[in-house]
């Protein structure tokens, strides 16, 4: 070797393994001329010039013969940045540099310096392909410059490992045959800030891909699906508070733009916009919500309002027009007030001005018209409740489609991940072990309960508990679409004129879930080899009646809060007269009611009044009925519709049966007795925004209830509700 050579090479802790110009051999591509091995380097020489490979990241793999020259018998040499071949023309020189380079390899990777003598045998001659080190890319590429610490197979970074850029760039995380590749975390400076964007996500192929959190660097957190490293599917983007014009959109995106349906809540201005999206633009039908209760529905172009809309103001007066890009009135219109009068003709609003009107008055829809625009629904036919949220359904069914892989699972974890800690533990706890009371959400697991599971009290024993857990598939789904109805019909949005939006959404989650869940069964039946005919269970009117009947019950908790909200604010005028009454009538004692209602004095449980002997009959309350009314207070202890009309059932049974002692024989209650003994009880259990209760649950009542015992018991209730608010009940005067 010339002086340079040797000052580089040759130290006095190396040692010379084997040399080209002893055991021949050639490279190609035929860059370099000898080959030299030591114990700690691979050496390729060109005259004064040298290339290096540390043998901790050197691996050897044979060339079949079919793919070799004929007289020529190679090795091929991989290195994370470079592959060459090392050929012989004698299959000797070849088998020596092959067990010569394995060996020294192999101790390379232990620390040992000694070698054994050729021909001994020892116990796994081959070096292993998975390794961890340390390497500092120099060639052209995404990681140049950028030093990598971790797990290697066949040159390339595979496992959990780390990339460390010179500009401070890094990623922590997983990699896959050289690129990033499963769940990991990067971070992203800025020159321009003292700051990093870091993102903590899934990846595919180097990008992002799936769900993942961006923490950028002005504070800004997008939670939500990517690909190909842009914003894409279903996310979250929510701007700090103390920023300017802070805002939050949850909704869907088309490469890093908001595109299609989506919620943006204008911090600042207190107003919330529900609608079309495109290219970042509110664009299309939209629905406006304000602080003050204000809604406007209309179109948008270009973040723009044009053409006609409706606008329903907080004193639910209406007014069908034109409005300014400001949502001013301006324009041909027709304007109602709450009363039902209507003017119809041009108006203006000018700025700093009231509202100036040339139109036709008219007086005659007063009592047809009063009350109407409460009634008033927006977003049904703008928004098709199949489209809304597709893009959180969109992963599920790619779960499904690829026939429910552990790899796909990831791509649809839920957005209640809130950290990169809780994001890792969720991926990891697929794979790990689990205490026996807890629900797997692995997903053989998962098709075998079902397969398990399949009457009715084990399946909704099965579903309760895998829509409380997070790790399951049911569970993941349900979270979502829990956290884009309270972005929705929470706070601003909580507005009687979207109610019949909101329980469209509802009765739509039920049907869908239960569509996924009929998937699953017959994927798993397949997989046991007994593969499940359609049967009716599987036709659309089915889906409909087993949604209704297994799954909202199990998923209603989750919306209730917000849903309910709804029906108070729609039915809140009807429960304000009727609580009116319930005060009204609170005042008589029980004697007193009973006789104001006209209930039969036979029928009276006055054995059920125990009296001091200083009392009378006459200043006695709550006593009678005692049982009943207990019994339909806990109407408001629970939020499934089944569990209602068995309250109610069950009070209707406890009247018959108070009845039934004091005539002492078994009593049926005719309607004319029944409604007043009703009254009494509804009055007594005190029950607030009970015209919401009622119309919750003939809204979302198991359509099989129609027409049967319930129906009647509902139909009779709501009698009672109206009775109450009339107004020789309501202002009743004592004599």
């Amino acid at each position: 070797l010339g002086s340079k050579l040797v000052s580089s090479l040759c130290v006095p802790e190396r040692r010379l393994q084997e040399d080209s110009k002893y055991v021949p051999v050639s490279i190609s591509p035929g860059r370099f001329e000898r080959v030299v091995l030591f114990d700690d380097l691979l050496v390729l020489i060109q005259g004064n010039d040298f290339h290096s490979f540390d043998l901790k990241l050197v691996w050897v793999d044979t060339v079949p013969a079919e793919k070799s020259a004929p007289t020529s018998h190679s090795l091929r040499i991989i290195t994370p940045e470079e592959e060459f071949l090392i050929s012989s023309k004698e299959p000797q020189h070849k088998a020596i540099w092959q067990w010569k380079l394995n060996k020294v390899i192999r101790q390379r990777l232990d620390e040992k310096r000694d070698f054994p003598l050729w021909g001994k045998s020892e116990e796994g001659l081959d070096p292993s392909a998975s390794r961890f080190s340390t390497y500092t890319f120099k060639s052209e590429c995404r990681f140049k410059n950028a030093i990598y610490e971790g797990d290697f197979s066949w040159g390339k970074p595979h496992g959990k490992g780390t990339l460390k850029w010179p500009n401070g760039q890094n990623y922590v995380g997983d990699f896959k045959e050289g690129l990033e590749d499963g769940f990991g975390i990067c971070l992203i400076p800025h020159s321009s800030e003292d700051g990093y964007d870091c993102y903590k996500c899934h990846w595919r192929e180097g990008k992002m891909q799936g769900y993942g959190i961006c923490e950028y660097s002005n504070e800004t957190v997008y939670k939500g699906y990517f690909k190909d490293n842009l914003r894409h599917g279903f996310g979250i983007l929510k701007t700090p508070v103390s920023t300017e014009h802070s805002f939050k959109y949850t909704g869907h995106w088309d490469n890093d733009k908001k595109m299609g349906y989506g919620i943006w809540d204008d911090i600042e201005s207190g107003q919330r916009y529900i609608g079309m999206w495109q290219n970042d633009q509110k664009h299309g039908a939209g629905i406006v919500v304000t602080q003050s209760g204000a809604c406007y529905q209309g179109t948008f172009l270009m973040d723009k309002i044009t053409g006609t809309g409706i606008l329903i103001s907080e004193d639910d007066s209406v007014f069908e027009g034109k409005f300014t890009e400001q949502l001013k009135i301006d324009g041909k219109g027709k304007f109602t007030f709450p009363n039902g009068f209507t003017v119809e003709g041009t108006f203006n609003n000018k700025a700093g001005k009231d509202l100036l009107s040339k139109g036709v008055l008219n007086t005659t829809g007063k009592e047809q018209g009063y009350g109407i625009s409460r009634k008033l629904q927006l977003g049904l036919d703008e928004f098709s409740v199949e489209k809304r949220w597709q893009g959180i359904y969109d992963p599920f069914y790619e779960f499904i489609n690829s026939g429910c892989k552990e790899e796909t699972e990831e791509s649809f974890l839920g957005i209640h991940v809130q950290t990169s800690k809780e994001l890792r533990k969720s991926q990891e706890y697929l794979f790990c072990q689990r205490d026996s009371e807890e629900i797997s959400g692995k997903i053989e697991d998962v098709l075998e309960a079902l397969y398990e599971y399949q009457d009715p009290d084990s399946l909704q024993y099965y579903l309760q508990k895998a829509f409380s857990s997070s790790q399951h598939p049911f569970g993941k789904l349900l979270k979502s679409l829990s956290a884009v109805f309270q972005a929705t019909y929470s706070g601003i949005g909580a507005n009687q004129h979207l109610l019949h939006m909101a329980q469209e959404e509802v009765k739509y989650h039920a049907q869908k879930i239960w569509h996924f869940y009929r998937n699953l069964i017959h994927m798993s039946s397949a997989q046991k080899g007994q593969p499940l005919p359609d049967t009716e269970e599987d036709t659309e009117r089915s889906e409909k009646e087993n949604a209704h009947t297994v799954m909202l019950p199990l998923i209603l908790p989750r919306f209730h809060p917000e849903l309910f909200m709804l029906y108070m604010l729609y039915h809140e005028q009807a429960d304000a007269l009727y609580w009116q009454g319930i005060v009204r009538l609170g005042l008589f004692s029980d004697t007193k009611l009973l006789e104001f209602l006209e209930v039969q004095k036979n029928l009276w449980p006055l054995k059920d009044l125990r009296l001091t002997t200083n009392q009378r009959y006459s200043f006695v309350r709550d006593r009678c009925f005692l049982s009943a009314t207990e019994c339909l207070q806990k109407i408001m202890t629970t939020v499934d519709p089944r569990e209602k009309l068995g309250i109610l059932l069950k009070t209707h049974e406890e009247i018959e049966t108070t009845v039934s002692r004091v005539l002492e024989k078994e009593y049926k209650l005719p309607m004319d007795d029944l409604l007043p003994l009703l009254v009494y009880v509804v009055s007594r259990a005190r029950i607030q925004r009970l015209g919401a209760e009622i119309h919750l649950i003939r809204d979302l009542m198991d359509p099989k209830n129609e027409g049967g015992i319930y129906d009647f018991m509902l139909t009779a209730l709501e009698s009672c509700y109206e009775h109450i608010q009339k107004e020789d009940i309501r202002l009743h005067r004592f004599p």
